[in-house]
């Protein structure tokens, strides 16, 4: 069995399970450092300056020093916040951002210490559905923050980041449903297994575009930042934040530009599968 398929999950011994949940954490974690880095990196060469340059080689240890400077830093909590819910709002953007990458397919069934296994956390009959729930669910956390801070700006940063995740679900809600009626089901590892001959790229080219636009909007990055806009809301709904409260909201954005972008690939680009002139060595999409 060279793809996977649905009987086969929820088969794994639970030490599996651990060690493919701890390679995921490990993975978003690494991708988030290596997106901050790039993207300083490019923000630099955009401002005709050099960027990170100075921890580690050529600056690629500024984000994880970035990280230890955030984590060492005192936590205050300013005086008036609901406090229980102030704690609370980072770790619900957390947990979401990470939950939804559970059901995107890394790579085909594989064996690891002797167990068939693939390279998926788990899937779903409705995986993109699911991916879709938990996304809104981590909205909370922008909208509990923004209310628990006590402030005006982060209110209104969390007012808009509601506005915004209705608005622009709608459009990726309708890239989903053409993806679906082209694979016949929600499943993500379906969806990548249905496009063994034509990516759905060069089927749906128009959804493709509308869900890039949309998924701008939905991780609130630019042109879209409106919820942290700095000129108008200070940071926006993380304005009463610092130290590890901040960092995990800082986190989660990153997560979710991962999750995205990756959901972009499964939808649309064929998934793990290795892209031409690569797919032609048979080992690049057996794994």
């Amino acid at each position: 069995m060279t793809y996977p398929d649905p009987t086969v999950f929820g088969l794994d011994p639970w030490w599996l399970i651990v060690v493919k949940a701890v390679g995921v954490f490990a993975f978003l974690l690494l991708t988030v450092l290596v997106a901050i880095l790039a993207e300083r990196k490019l923000l630099g060469r955009m401002q005709m300056r050099y960027g990170p340059n100075r921890v580690g080689p050529l600056g690629l240890l500024q984000s994880a020093a970035d990280g230890i400077k955030l984590a060492l830093k005192e936590g205050l909590v300013p005086a008036g916040v609901d406090k229980p819910i102030y704690l609370l709002a980072p770790v619900i953007s957390v947990f979401c951002a990470i939950m939804a990458f559970a059901v995107i397919p890394l790579g085909p069934v594989v064996s690891i210490f002797g167990h068939r296994t693939p390279l998926q956390l788990t899937d779903l009959p409705v995986g993109v559905l699911y991916i879709l729930a938990i996304t809104s669910i981590g909205v909370y956390g922008i909208v509990l923050a923004g209310w628990a801070s006590g402030s005006t700006y982060p209110l209104l940063g969390g007012l808009r980041s509601s506005a915004q995740v209705v608005s622009y679900e709608i459009a990726m809600a309708l890239c989903f449903a053409a993806v679906f009626l082209y694979s016949g089901t929600m499943s993500t590892s379906g969806i990548v297994a249905g496009q063994t001959q034509t990516w759905y790229v060069f089927l749906l080219l128009p959804s493709f575009a509308i869900y890039l636009t949309a998924m701008v909007g939905e991780t609130n990055r630019a042109p879209f930042d409106l919820p942290e806009a700095e000129g108008e809301l200070v940071g926006g709904f993380h304005t009463e934040y610092s130290s590890l409260k901040f960092a995990m909201f800082f986190l989660a954005e990153y997560v979710n530009m991962a999750t995205v972008a990756a959901l972009a690939s499964t939808l649309f680009l064929g998934g793990w599968r290795a892209p031409w002139p690569i797919s032609l060595i048979g080992a690049a999409n057996t794994g």
